[in-house]
């Protein structure tokens, strides 16, 4: 997908390759600019691509639009609902669209919606709209929806009751596709994560797997100073490092388990050291989402 002309032209998504499994929790994660709402654009049909090949449970989401919209829930970013009506009333209309749709008072109760559902959309708050095109993305009982940005502008509250409707969605059997910026969200949520970058992407898989494949963790200790950090490495997995930042304040670097953990502590008694604190760092999603996408601001 590219934009502009000549010289300024720019891919917004470049041979962007990425499969998503039915039931599945799916989140498309990249920093700004990267391609993802142009990805997620794509794939509701609301965009044509220029090249390559599209499908969406099986169907070509421009071409068989008609068939594919009962079935596919969208939230959008703009959020998709008309300045002047109130929520509620919007939130009724999108019901009434429906063949099956979900009761639509027990969803305004779950959202906390009761409060403004007689406010006219143009009044609501950033997070009041989030909470309605949410409510309009699902009431529709979709086999598929996709949710861009579900809990931007959201308040603790509100985001722990949309992390607990995704979480039910699964276990209906309804699969979703998010972008998000939170990486604890996505790490938290998904089944599956993929990281775009410049219209491409760049690593995929499991949260955990992301994880596993990026810096190693650490173990910091504290005890006293001039240790010896070679005679300490070497009861280390291969690789590992030792480090002493400051006098008595060490900096393992190394794959992290039980075993590593007792032959850490084993060492320390053979040489007659008392640890006055341990501290086991796990890398994190974010971690390994900047290390392959930098830490510079887009």
């Amino acid at each position: 997908m590219r934009y502009g002309r000549g010289g300024a032209e720019v891919r917004a998504v470049d041979g962007l390759t990425l499969t998503v499994e039915p039931g599945t929790v799916t989140s498309i994660l990249g920093p700004n600019g990267a391609g993802k709402t142009t990805t997620i654009e794509t794939c509701e049909g609301f965009r044509r691509p220029q090249s390559g090949r599209v499908r969406v449970l099986g169907l070509d989401p421009v071409a068989d639009a008609a068939e594919l919209r009962p079935r596919v829930g969208v939230m959008l970013q703009s959020g998709g609902a008309w300045l002047g009506v109130r929520a509620g009333e919007m939130l009724r209309h999108m019901a009434s669209l429906y063949a099956d749709p979900l009761p639509v008072e027990p969803l305004v109760e779950r959202l906390g919606m009761a409060s403004f559902g007689r406010t006219s959309y143009r009044r609501l708050s950033g997070g009041q709209k989030q909470r309605l095109s949410l409510a309009m993305a699902i009431v529709g009982r979709p086999e598929l929806v996709f949710l861009d940005e579900p809990t931007a502008g959201l308040d603790p509250q509100s985001r722990r009751a949309t992390w607990e409707l995704v979480d039910e969605l699964r276990r209906h059997g309804v699969t979703t596709v998010m972008t998000t910026h939170y990486m604890d969200e996505a790490q938290e949520l998904s089944d599956h994560v993929h990281i775009v970058d410049a219209g491409r992407v760049i690593a995929s898989g499991t949260p955990s797997e992301l994880v596993a494949a990026g810096a190693q963790n650490t173990i910091r200790l504290r005890t006293r100073a001039g240790l010896d950090r070679d005679s300490l490495a070497k009861e280390l997995p291969e690789g590992a490092a030792v480090a002493e930042p400051e006098p008595g304040q060490y900096v393992l670097t190394t794959e992290v388990d039980p075993a590593v953990l007792h032959r850490i502590t084993g060492w320390c008694a053979a040489h007659d050291v008392l640890i006055e604190s341990v501290l086991v760092e796990h890398q994190t999603l974010e971690d390994r989402f900047l290390e392959l996408t930098g830490r510079e601001l887009r």
